[in-house]
């Protein structure tokens, strides 16, 4: 009977010890989304963990008498095996009792809590809630005592992590997902919480590559340019882009053209008022500033007023699911283009080429926070306007000029030795 008892003490012991592993690793997260959704034990195990420091009070009070309890009744048991010596009991009873209880209620059972949590606390809340409410009183009075002894060293209980994640740690959150996220969604979530970091001048089309109407070319060339354009959203400028009049959509012109009517007047009479924003703001704010301001095209300034470049509502889309009109790595930008070579190690890269959109599209990792192009990183670590082909390491990569013209590299051959890093 006193073996009996035994047993059952020790299945006691393995029961809190596995209920304290199990609460503790459910993921808080998940425990949360299945507790929404109406699972009885989630809410269960959510209600315990509501307040922890109850919980943690009824689980150790529960262990720690029934281990004792244990002990005391090994004790006897040993004593009544060896009654002629008494010594050689309590030794084997102390290294047989540790060893059974490590084994049997403590290591075992832990392990398997903290493999499988949600097996293990899920049923095991309904009992814990019970003994919370029968041992009130006792846990009452011991967490009473222990908040008192934490309190001399300035920590309350109720200031408990909340398990709020920052934004790196979300990060690592979705990366470390695996098949329960697919990837290119874990790609397009990681590239939302990437928009903080990004701003409108990492993105913009530069000045030198925006294609506007000069209302001082004669109206039959911009009659053409009209109807050639592939954009629907055009600049409309006088000499100069600096002096800007507003944004043309080509919808609002197609009547004149349709009946030969478009003059000067006309096209500058359908424009609408230009929208300016600094090459300083987020990507996360100018999301924001386009939908609040019913907008799909800003002008980019700097800080002296002069237009710097132009950023779309697309070009910020293309940030968070990748290019529109490339569905392939196979199918590089036209920026970036792939050479043949045996080891498969260079690569032609285009002077112009944004630093952001060669790292996206070859999944390299050359550095970002300076130059936004290839000439720029080049021309700012060369500290001058190469004349003849010249060759630089940057980190792991090589980089050899091609083609320089009109005061800017025009052409890269890029290698590295064995694998690119990757980003």
């Amino acid at each position: 009977m006193l073996f009996g008892i035994l047993v059952v003490l020790i299945i006691c012991s393995g029961f809190f010890s596995s209920s304290e592993t199990g609460m503790m690793s459910l993921n808080r997260y998940r425990l949360r989304h299945k507790a929404k959704s109406g699972h009885p034990g989630a809410a269960r195990a959510a209600r315990l963990l509501d307040k922890p420091d109850r919980l943690i009070g009824t689980i150790l009070t529960g262990n720690n008498l029934v281990n004792f309890a244990a002990a005391a009744l090994a004790t006897i048991i040993s004593q009544r095996l060896w009654p002629d010596n008494p010594d050689l009991a309590v030794f084997v009873n102390t290294i047989l009792f540790t060893l059974v209880v490590l084994i049997f209620a403590e290591l075992t059972p832990k392990t398997l809590a903290a493999v499988a949590p949600e097996t293990i606390a899920f049923p095991a809340s309904r009992l814990l809630l019970a003994l919370q409410w029968l041992l009130h009183p006792f846990v009452w009075f011991v967490n009473t005592i222990a908040n008192a002894l934490l309190g001399l060293f300035k920590i309350n209980v109720n200031d408990a992590n909340t398990d709020s994640l920052s934004s790196e740690e979300l990060r690592t959150v979705v990366r470390e997902a695996g098949n329960m996220i697919p990837k290119s969604h874990r790609q397009m979530l990681l590239s939302i919480l990437d928009l903080e970091k990004v701003t409108v001048a990492d993105i913009m089309i530069p000045r030198s590559e925006v294609s506007g109407i000069d209302l001082d070319d004669h109206i039959e060339d911009i009659i053409e340019q009209l109807r050639t354009s592939l954009h629907t959203r055009i600049p409309v400028y006088r000499g100069d882009i600096n002096n800007i009049v507003g944004i043309l959509h080509a919808r609002s012109v197609a009547r004149f053209l349709t009946g030969n009517e478009l003059t000067h007047e006309a096209l500058e009479g359908v424009v609408r008022e230009p929208y300016f924003v600094p090459e300083t703001t987020g990507l996360h704010n100018q999301l924001q500033n386009f939908q609040s301001n019913q907008r799909r095209i800003a002008l980019v300034v700097d800080e002296y007023g002069d237009i710097q470049g132009i950023c779309t509502l697309e070009d910020i889309l293309e940030e968070i699911v990748g290019d529109f009109t490339t569905n392939t790595t196979e199918e590089n930008s036209s920026d970036v283009e792939q050479i043949d070579t045996e080891d498969g190690t260079k690569y032609r890269v285009d002077g112009a080429a944004f630093i952001r959109d060669v790292n996206r599209t070859m999944k390299w990792s050359l550095p970002t926070d300076g130059p936004k192009t290839i000439s720029g990183l080049l021309v700012e670590r060369l500290e001058h306007i190469p004349e003849k082909d010249v060759c630089l390491r940057i980190d792991t990569y090589r980089f050899e000029t091609l083609k320089t013209q009109n005061n800017m590299i025009k052409t890269v051959l890029i290698s590295f030795d064995g694998e690119p890093p990757k980003s």
